[in-house]
C-alpha cells in the first residue's frame, strides 16, 4: 500500500482531519452556491496555517471540511479562523437572505467536530524507513 507522506526538516508525517461545522440552530441556510463561497473563503488563508484543503461538501445545515495539516499547525486557531472568517463573509454577502433564518452575529454553532482520519500502520513505517534510505 502506498501512502502520500509529507515531510518537514526533521519529520515525515501524514495528518488528515475531518472538520464538521453546523449552522446555528441547525438552520438549513446552506446552498450549493454558499458552500462554494465558504470553500473560496477558506482557500484564501489555508497557506497561512500550513493547511491544504482537500475537500469541502455539505448539506443545508452543515459542512464537512477535509484537510491536511502540518504537525506545527495550531488546529484551534485554524478552526476559529475558519468559523470567524466564513461567518463574517457569508453574512455580509447574503445578509438579506439570511436575516429571517439567523439573527444577531451568529452563523455557526459554538461547537464543532474534529476527527483525525489518518492511521499509522506497519506499511507507513516501512515506507518511512525506505524513504530515509534514499
Amino acid at each position: 500500500m502506498e501512502y502520500d507522506l509529507d515531510s518537514g526538516a526533521h519529520s515525515t508525517f501524514s495528518l488528515h482531519y475531518h472538520l464538521i461545522l453546523t449552522t446555528k440552530y441547525r438552520r438549513g441556510v446552506l446552498t450549493e452556491e454558499r458552500t462554494q463561497f465558504i470553500r473560496e473563503v477558506i482557500s484564501g488563508f489555508t497557506d497561512n496555517y500550513g493547511v491544504e484543503l482537500t475537500n469541502l461538501d455539505g448539506k443545508d445545515d452543515h459542512v464537512h471540511i477535509l484537510f491536511r495539516a502540518k504537525p506545527t499547525t495550531d488546529l484551534v486557531k485554524f478552526i476559529n479562523t475558519v468559523k470567524g472568517a466564513t461567518a463574517r463573509r457569508i453574512r455580509n454577502e447574503y445578509a438579506d437572505v439570511l436575516k429571517t433564518d439567523l439573527w444577531g452575529d451568529s452563523f455557526w454553532n459554538d461547537s464543532y467536530c474534529l476527527i483525525s482520519t489518518g492511521q499509522v500502520s506497519l506499511d507507513v513505517l516501512h515506507q518511512y524507513v525506505e524513504n530515509q534510505r534514499e
